[in-house]
Formats: C-alpha cells, sequence, structure tokens
C-alpha cells in the first residue's frame, strides 16, 4: 500500500495483538505515522482507564479499533471521545457471521460496530474468518503440538485467512482518500475453503509429524475446555463461535481481499510451511 494519509496519525489499538501489530507494522512501511497503543505497548491505552485515552488520541485522524469482551460498554464512550478530539475515520474489527452467533460471542465486536456506524465519522467494518495464525500462535498450538486438536466442527469447511492479509486490508480502508472509501461492512477470507481435518492433515505434512483430528461433541468439547480451566463464560464463547460455524454461514470464500487489495488472499499451505519451518508445531520434549 502507499501512504496516502500523510498529515494525520492512525491510533492503532490492541498493538500488541495479532493483527495490530501487523497494522502496525504495514502501516509504518508504507511512511504512515502510527501511534501503537496497548496496556503494554509503546502508549499506554487501557479501556478499564478512560484517563489513558486522550493521551492516545491526541492528533490522531483514524483509529484501528479493537474492542474488549469484557467491558464493551465503554466503546461507545471511547468513540464519542475520539471523534471530539478529531478523528475523522474508524476501521474495526469484527469477525464473519458476527450478526448470527448470539449473545455468547462478540459482545464487544458488536459494541464497535454499532458505535462506529453511529458515530458521524467515515467508518469501516471488517469482518475476516477465522485466522491462519490461530494454529500457529495461541488457540491450537498446543494442542497441534501435543498431536490432538479435537474440536466439534464436523466437516464444514472454513476458508481460514492470514492475519498479514487482515492487517493489510485494515491498513488499506485506513489510508484511502476520502473520495475513494465508501461507509461499510467488508467481509474477508481466504481464497480456498478446509475442513479443520484437511487443515490439520495440511500442518502435519508440512510438521513432518502425525497430528490427529478429533470430532467433538459440543457437549464434550464444553466439559473439555472446563476441565483445561477455562471459565464458563469463555467456554460458552467458544462454543457460541463453533455453533456459528456448524451452521456454513461462514464457509463460502469471498472477494474482499481481491477487491481491496487486487491480489489473491495468501495460501494456507504455503502458511503451513512458514510455521512448521519455526518449529511451531514440534512435539514439546517436556511439558511444564
Amino acid at each position: 500500500m502507499q501512504n496516502t494519509n500523510p498529515d494525520g496519525t492512525v491510533l492503532v489499538l490492541g498493538a500488541t495483538g495479532k493483527t495490530g501489530r501487523r497494522v502496525v507494522r504495514t502501516l509504518r512501511a508504507a511512511g504512515v505515522t502510527v501511534r501503537a497503543a496497548s496496556r503494554s505497548g509503546e502508549v499506554r491505552f487501557d479501556w478499564t482507564e478512560p484517563a489513558t485515552w486522550d493521551g492516545a488520541l491526541a492528533g490522531a485522524s483514524a483509529v484501528y479499533l479493537i474492542a474488549p469482551d469484557e467491558g464493551y460498554d465503554a466503546v461507545p464512550r471511547f468513540v464519542d471521545r475520539a471523534v471530539a478530539a478529531g478523528v475523522r475515520r474508524f476501521v474495526a474489527l469484527s469477525g464473519r457471521g458476527i450478526e448470527h452467533v448470539g449473545e455468547d460471542f462478540g459482545r464487544g465486536m458488536i459494541a464497535a460496530e454499532e458505535a462506529v456506524r453511529a458515530s458521524g465519522a467515515e467508518w469501516a467494518v471488517v469482518r475476516p474468518n477465522n485466522f491462519f495464525q490461530n494454529f500457529d500462535e495461541d488457540l491450537w498450538r498446543q494442542s497441534l503440538r501435543d498431536g490432538r486438536l479435537a474440536l466439534p466442527i464436523g466437516d464444514v469447511p472454513e476458508p481460514f485467512i492470514d492475519a498479514g492479509d487482515v492487517a493489510e486490508v485494515a491498513a488499506t480502508l485506513l489510508t484511502r482518500p476520502a473520495a475513494e472509501h465508501a461507509d461499510g461492512v467488508y467481509e474477508i477470507s481466504g481464497a480456498r475453503a478446509l475442513t479443520f481435518r484437511e487443515a490439520v492433515a495440511v500442518m502435519a505434512r508440512a510438521a513432518g509429524r502425525e497430528i490427529e483430528f478429533v470430532e467433538l461433541t459440543p457437549e464434550e468439547y464444553h466439559a473439555g475446555l472446563l476441565a483445561a480451566g477455562f471459565p464458563e463464560p469463555a467456554a460458552k464463547a467458544l462454543g457460541a463461535l463453533f455453533t456459528l460455524h456448524r451452521t456454513g454461514r461462514t464457509a463460502t470464500p469471498v472477494p474482499g481481499v481481491q477487491d481491496l487489495l487486487g491480489r489473491e488472499p495468501s495460501d494456507f499451505a504455503a502458511y503451513a510451511e512458514r510455521a512448521a519451518a519455526t518449529g511451531a508445531w514440534e512435539r514439546d520434549a517436556v511439558r511444564p
């Protein structure tokens, strides 16, 4: 992308997170002035401490908004304050199918969507599918290292997307000229839909070892999360996410990446090769 917003600072919330840090990197590579904000990043920002908001917002013309799962009632207040501080555009991260998921998952995403729509500023909502990086950075990494990923999804496919593509889409929406901007919801996905079983097979081949996919019932999955120490709300949220996936509403690839970036989305097999080369899915020699 090219810098089309040379005069304003882009505030990136969640700047140490999966997409946030990639948005920061993408924008800075294009010469955009970025304020990277989070609870532990370059600029301190805490949703529960409104005193940290004004410093993060000072001089910002656009905001990459990642809402919290807890305390999401602060989002509209923050958006109002941002507009008063001079922010002219918001790009909010949400999730594909969020309008169908129910109350157990994504309340922060819904709050962000509603707040930016009502802000009076330019806005865009990015709704991606599951990230590639859920497999190697956090959510399912340890299960894959242990050689067994067990989920309640069946054979419903998922067009997984690279978090780098999400970041590039967000950066484009944050910086393109006002004449080219259109308020709206942008659904994005990978180019190819894989079942979780197929995705595990791709990762196993890349890692050069056996990794098993096991199908669970929703009840087995919920019980397993509780046994692993997940609090009830988190277990219900993950269960709700898979309930959505099983409906097939997010199973078909969409052309959002091609439309916005003019190229094909990143390939899952190429991602798996890169992640495997870092040792992401090597079996632990000793578990703590």
